[in-house]
């Protein structure tokens, strides 16, 4: 059973568009996107397990330069 999740990103001002684009390039991502509202990208990414979720795509996306704060949401199907 894999994990998918959710992650809300809130990014530095005038980040988001190319926070978007590294995002995009990291793999398991699916989805990753400018929004207007609290957050300023919404991605969405699947991995194995919850460990390889974390090691293989969170630390990566909290790697990347411009971004401020991140909230993960597991989904629950």
């Amino acid at each position: 059973m894999s994990i998918q999740a959710y992650i809300l990103i809130q990014t530095e001002v005038g980040k988001a568009s190319s926070v978007a684009n590294v995002i995009k390039t990291i793999p398991g991502v699916s989805l990753a996107e400018g929004v207007t509202g609290p957050y300023d990208v919404i991605m969405r990414a699947e991995s194995p397990s919850m460990e390889d979720f974390g090691r293989a795509i969170l630390s990566k996306v909290q790697a990347v330069p411009g971004i401020t704060r991140t909230l993960t949401c597991p989904v629950t199907n």
